[in-house]
């Protein structure tokens, strides 16, 4: 794969400190040599080998993305997946839309149509190549039961190991929110309680909203192919809020629901018997995530929900601040031209924005 590597651009920042600017103007000044020492191939003693091996079935086989990752060796790392160098594509069958090969993907329509930005939605054509996002950064909450990034459209499963000597994991599915008039509410909060095959009695709030659209809807939806709760609903402790399959797989990694979390049928299949009631639920919008694969720092950046909309330089001033946290309080010598990229794509693919010289291992 060739690269491109270009000199850092000017930033302006109306409403950041005199000395956060001196020290990002400052920064950026390295900015290419880094990226240069980013995209060479890592020596082959660096790959921990169950990435290694994951990336060479994607390649040699029709196996799914994986939803279960190995969660990080080191206490202080925030990666799974893939490297981000490792790009992972696919290529679309005559009959394919975007959407399907997201579903095929585990991933969300949000994920798939932002890392391919040129690719039709709908007609993207046999044989041409799509971009899969193989690789998260891990949000800053507790690592126990489950986290609900929205901005990120992604759910978070930390199970507990059954034995010390079991190696942990980190679960991951995508998931549909609240529109932007029925927000989901974050916060802690808890699982309460479990349904397989529930029935729906839909609330007089939404039977009013599709009524006045012509949709008369009816005071209770029977378990059945038509109940938009599926065949699996997990209830939080927010009165009224679930988190279960759908009847509209298609509308996952979007803002479709009335406040509830949505997930693709044969997910929340695999996770409702994993989950247990009792298990905390950290419910986050963060848009914009940093952490550590061993010596890089990276940077995974996400657009901000319709109605928190950030200016960049607010995007710059939060980044800064979660650098300064990830790095003992300090910000290091960064790779300025990624970190601005970062900023201004916020494709949610992570970005390598700073190597240190010394290993913490």
């Amino acid at each position: 794969m060739n690269y491109k590597i270009r000199s850092s651009d000017s930033i302006k920042a109306n409403n950041m400190s005199k000395e956060r600017l001196s020290m990002f103007n400052l920064n950026k000044s390295v900015g290419s040599r880094f990226l240069a020492q980013a995209i060479i191939p890592f020596p082959t003693d660096f790959f921990r080998f169950k990435r290694a091996t994951l990336f060479l079935l994607l390649f040699t086989s029709n196996i799914i993305l994986a939803s279960s990752y190995p969660y990080p060796e080191n206490k202080d790392d925030k990666l799974i997946g893939d490297y981000p160098t490792q790009t992972v594509y696919t290529h679309a069958k005559h009959e394919d839309t975007l959407l399907d090969i997201a579903r095929e993907f585990n991933l969300g329509q949000n994920e798939i149509l932002l890392a391919n930005p040129s690719v039709d939605r709908w007609l993207p054509g046999e044989d041409t190549k799509v971009k899969i996002p193989s690789s998260h950064l891990l949000p800053d909450t507790p690592h126990k039961g489950l986290t609900l990034n929205l901005s990120e459209f992604r759910l978070y499963y930390y199970p507990q190991a059954k034995t010390k000597n079991q190696p942990r994991v980190v679960i991951t599915h995508p998931i549909s929110i609240g529109r932007v008039d029925w927000n989901t509410p974050l916060g802690k909060t808890r699982i309460i309680a479990k349904n397989k095959n529930p029935t729906w009695t839909p609330p007089k709030s939404i039977r009013k909203e599709h009524a006045a659209e012509g949709d008369i809807l009816p005071k209770v939806f029977p378990p059945g192919p038509d109940n938009p709760l599926g065949l699996f609903a997990i209830r939080l402790g927010i009165p009224g809020y679930l988190i279960h399959s759908t009847n509209k797989p298609y509308g996952v990694g979007m803002r479709v629901s009335h406040g509830c979390i949505r997930m693709y049928p044969e997910d929340i299949e695999k996770l409702f018997p994993k989950i247990k009631i009792g298990t905390p639920v950290y419910i986050v919008n963060q848009p914009i995530k940093v952490g550590w694969s061993d010596d890089l720092l990276y940077i995974e950046v996400h657009p901000a929900l319709e109605g928190n909309e950030l200016s960049f330089e607010e995007k710059l001033d939060m980044a800064l601040d979660l650098i300064e946290k990830a790095n003992n309080k300090q910000i290091p010598v960064l790779d300025g031209n990624a970190l601005k990229s970062a900023l201004q794509q916020s494709n949610g693919i992570p970005v390598a924005i700073f190597k240190r010289r010394f290993s913490h291992i």
